[in-house]
């Protein structure tokens, strides 16, 4: 199938770009998806693949048509959006200082919420959505689980207060949230010692 962008470049007048420039790269990042599909016959990493790597916004577009709604996903498989260059575990070095802000789902909002909030996630990645701060993002991690599923943006520095807390409110507002909801942002160092309990929260908005 032709893509607007194949067909007539007059398409793109109006658009304020310079003739032969890129239309859409997602720069300064470009993003790797990672899928997790857990199967407890094999080690942990052995359960997790790299999918695509995107650094336009066509072809994030056409990974997401691709890909199987994150409500589709059988329980126990995760989805990661993370910058080139960082894998999504917690040992990786630009994430083992870092933390999370963490969204958890009840049960019934797979089918009403889950689609809408990962998405608008992935937006707030590439289209840097966090400013200045967006260069501490490391990327986002969806947990698709039986109790409820989890949606969780990871940062580079838990002690860097200001971004971290930035980073919060900009994500909270973009996800519609109401004032009420709380969430909260976790050290990994906290989550990494706390097996089954769950980790304090070292901020919340």
């Amino acid at each position: 199938a032709t893509t607007k962008l194949d067909t007539d470049p007059s398409d793109l007048e109006g658009s304020g770009l310079p003739p032969g420039h890129s239309p859409h790269s997602l720069t300064p990042s470009r993003w790797a998806l990672w899928f997790f599909k857990n199967d407890r016959s094999r080690a942990w990493q052995d359960n997790l693949h790299l999918v695509t790597k995107v650094d336009t916004v066509e072809d994030f577009w056409a990974m997401y048509g691709h890909i199987q709604l994150a409500s589709k996903l059988s329980s126990g498989c995760d989805y990661a959006l993370f910058k080139d260059g960082i894998e999504p575990m917690w040992e990786d070095s630009k994430n083992k200082r870092g933390g999370r802000w963490l969204i958890s789902l009840a049960k019934q909002q797979r089918h009403s919420e889950l689609d809408r909030l990962w998405l608008e996630t992935l937006l707030c990645l590439i289209g840097e959505s966090f400013a200045e701060h967006s260069r501490e993002v490391c990327g986002a991690v969806l947990n698709v689980r039986t109790k409820g599923d989890k949606i969780a943006v990871w940062t580079r520095e838990a002690e860097n207060q200001a971004g971290v807390l930035h980073i919060g409110r900009i994500y909270k507002e973009r996800l519609g949230l109401s004032t009420k909801t709380i969430i909260g942002y976790q050290a990994h160092a906290d989550t990494a010692t706390k097996s089954n309990s769950l980790a304090k929260n070292k901020f919340v908005v």
